[in-house]
């Protein structure tokens, strides 16, 4: 039973020579649709990473002597009402789906450097993923133009034999 989940688990090698030009062209269309996803999960996750970022940065603004100060509360990512900080040390952190948690501001700071580490993290795996499929496109194309060429060549070879049987 173990040998056929490590027979199973094996990537199966396939000889891009021995296919034709339409499944690979198929096989081509397939990659670029998943370079598009990739590309949009990366987009998202630089995107996360850079709002835990912003967070962080923001935390390791505050200062001890701002208690009391008014400042602007987003209500959404265009309104924003005044308020003023009554607990430097107090911070209630949005981690997602609707939950909320209470930190002080070292745990805030390390929760969100923790987040930004995570999501790099996940970048890095994704980019390892996109690159791989990329080195597999470009040969599937490599071997899509070759077949091409074989068969111009091919079909530029038969428009001239019966041209030089007519003169012989």
């Amino acid at each position: 039973m173990a040998g056929t989940a490590n027979a199973a688990a094996k990537t199966e090698m396939i000889d891009l020579t021995k296919l034709s030009p339409d499944q690979l062209m198929q096989i081509k269309q397939e990659f670029e649709q998943e370079m598009t996803n990739i590309q949009d999960s990366l987009s998202t996750l630089h995107g996360c990473k850079a709002k835990y970022a912003g967070s962080k940065d923001a935390l390791e603004a505050f200062q001890p002597d701002w208690e009391n100060r008014q400042i602007l509360v987003p209500l959404t990512s265009s309104m924003y009402v005044p308020g003023r900080i009554k607990d430097l040390n107090n911070f209630i952190i949005d981690i997602g789906t609707g939950y909320y948690i209470e930190k002080d501001l070292e745990g805030s700071k390390d929760y969100f450097k923790r987040r930004v580490e995570y999501v790099q993290e996940q970048i890095e795996k994704i980019e390892k993923i996109h690159l791989q499929k990329t080195r597999f496109l470009n040969s599937v194309m490599g071997v899509l133009e070759m077949k091409q060429a074989a068969a111009a060549k091919m079909i530029q070879q038969q428009q001239q034999q019966p041209q030089g049987k007519q003169s012989a």
